[in-house]
């Protein structure tokens, strides 16, 4: 395959990601399997490096957007990201203890329970009314920001998606708050981890400052028809990533 197409395979791969990232989160879910392809002779943390360098572009860009459209409560966003990148880091190191065809199927079938949930209970996440105040509700988050933080770094792929759907049934945030809160939480554990990559010397800037542009407008693009459309539209893109999540998940456990 010519060097041009596979530049313009990753970065058309790049520029959807970051839609689908900065809508309801799982922008990985596409990316990295995309590098893995068109690129086999990366290492996989040169593909995770990449991938997180052109992510954490579009998801600052998405972030931006939510908070001058939108806003967001600083504190929750803060409580949440510091405790999932603690758990995220807590969880690379769990990896090596419990082993993933362990986790795996539990953890799949956790995730068609709560897509099964989603498409059944038509209002879940309609409504803004936070469930919990004051000093509760940040630990209810900090709750939120340890599960998923330490998924995070345990598995990986659809963070952003569980972290919306935590928002949303646990806290009781509705799909759009709750995709602008996660955005703000995958930027502060994202770019804590984009610096080991960039210290260690992992990233393949020739393939991830093509797939940076591209996914900043996607991003751009995804948040705007995001806050334009609203919550159903983010229902809808939400349960569209999940079933790419269970197609993912359902490979590593039966095949």
């Amino acid at each position: 395959m010519n060097e041009w197409l596979l530049y313009v395979l990753v970065c058309t791969g790049a520029l959807f990601a970051g839609f689908i990232d900065a809508v309801v989160g799982g922008g990985g879910l596409i990316q990295v399997p995309l590098l893995l392809i068109l690129f086999p002779e990366l290492s996989h943390v040169q593909v995770i490096a990449s991938n997180r360098f052109a992510s954490v572009a579009g998801t600052s860009v998405a972030a931006y957007q939510y908070i001058t459209k939108i806003g967001v409560d600083t504190t929750v966003v803060l409580v949440t990201g510091s405790m999932a990148a603690v758990a995220s880091f807590s969880g690379t190191f769990v990896m090596e203890l419990i082993k993933p065809e362990v986790f795996k199927p539990l953890l799949l079938a956790v995730i068609v329970v709560l897509a099964v949930y989603t498409f059944v209970k038509k209002d879940l996440g309609t409504v803004h009314a936070v469930k919990y105040s004051g000093k509760r509700f940040l630990l209810v988050c900090a709750g939120i920001g340890a599960v998923i933080g330490f998924y995070n770094g345990f598995i990986g792929p659809g963070t952003g998606s569980l972290l919306v759907f935590a928002f949303v049934s646990v806290a009781g945030l509705n799909f759009l708050h709750a995709s602008a809160s996660s955005k703000i939480v995958n930027a502060i554990a994202d770019i804590a981890s984009l610096v080991g990559f960039l210290m260690n010397g992992a990233v393949v800037f020739k393939i991830a400052l093509p797939m940076m542009g591209c996914n900043m407008l996607g991003a751009y693009v995804g948040s705007k028809a995001a806050i334009l459309k609203g919550n159903v539209f983010i229902r809808y893109v939400f349960l569209l990533v999940i079933g790419i999540l269970i197609i993912r998940l359902s490979k590593d456990v039966f095949f």
